[in-house]
């Protein structure tokens, strides 16, 4: 079976349980994650974007993807705050921060430029999943201010029939959201991703349910991030010009075939990029694994 010809369905499980697991951390940290206060910064428009401060060293930019915020890279956070300063940040309308209508990619981009220079002017980013679309925008628009770049599975999708299946999904999530029906927006993005009946009923009934429930309208930023037809915005990373690794998970190569062509794609537009496969990982990969290849590739 080739890559395009695997059942949605098994496309999809992999993505369900990076949804999971980020919801998960979220609203589950341990005690120091918890107690810790966040500090703020204000963007171009007036918006606080409310961030937490780890460790000593150059600064590292943590990217969170859909329905996170920071607590959920707290783990990470902590794992590489021995040799760098990492900054994990609630993106706008998420977590402490707060939000600005109406919404541009452009203004999440003003966001990271603010915690750049809150961290001296400079800083290196890791994005995971529609966190590393938002950070090949923030690297392409912002120049030397962002020195290195790390991407994990930006979720860019072009197998045959995907783009059609985005534009019906997009279409729905923004009317229901639009109308102000967060709970059922979420439900079509967890039945998107490939969550049955009996684990959605799980989730609403679960601690986690009203920070989705809070953060549910960005569900259309993340939409807007990827693009009307989710295609790999290749002249977008051509304008890319620093050091940058395209991390894919070796285990979703199965569930998730499109990553795999997306991450090559994307590492052959962006000039000089590494490219790398973390055997063993899916979607939702372990920070464990995952600390040592940033640690490497950013000192």
């Amino acid at each position: 079976m080739n890559a395009h010809s695997t059942p949605p369905h098994l496309c999809r499980r992999t993505c369900l349980a990076g949804l999971l697991a980020l919801a998960s951390l979220a609203h589950a940290q341990p005690p120091a994650a918890q107690a810790k206060a966040p500090q703020v910064v204000k963007s171009r428009d007036g918006t606080r974007i409310a961030y937490d401060k780890w460790g000593q060293g150059p600064a590292v930019i943590v990217v969170g993807g859909a329905l996170s915020d920071r607590r959920g890279a707290a783990e990470l956070a902590q794992l590489l705050a021995g040799r760098l300063t990492v900054y994990s940040y609630d993106r706008r309308g998420r977590g402490d921060s707060s939000d600005t209508p109406p919404y541009a990619v452009a203004r999440e981009v003003e966001d990271i430029d603010a915690l750049i220079d809150s961290a001296g002017g400079s800083a290196y980013i890791y994005g995971k999943s529609s966190g590393a679309a938002l950070a090949l925008q923030a690297a392409a628009a912002l120049g030397r201010k962002v020195t290195r770049l790390a991407l994990y599975e930006a979720p860019y999708n072009e197998a045959p029939g995907a783009a059609g299946e985005w534009r019906t999904f997009t279409a729905k999530t923004d009317g229901l959201l639009a109308d102000g029906r967060r709970a059922e927006a979420i439900t079509a993005f967890m039945t998107f991703v490939g969550a049955p009946a009996d684990v959605v009923a799980k989730m609403k009934a679960s601690p986690a349910w009203p920070g989705m429930l809070a953060m549910a309208p960005t569900l259309a930023y993340d939409n807007a991030m990827l693009g009307a037809d989710r295609a790999v915005p290749v002249d977008l990373a051509a304008k890319v010009k620093v050091p940058t690794l395209v991390l894919d998970g070796g285990a979703s190569a199965g569930p998730m075939p499109f990553m795999r062509p997306t991450a090559d794609k994307l590492a052959q537009a962006i000039p000089g990029a590494q490219r790398r496969t973390v055997e063993g990982q899916a979607h939702d990969i372990s920070p464990k694994a995952l600390a040592p290849l940033l640690l490497t590739f950013f000192n």
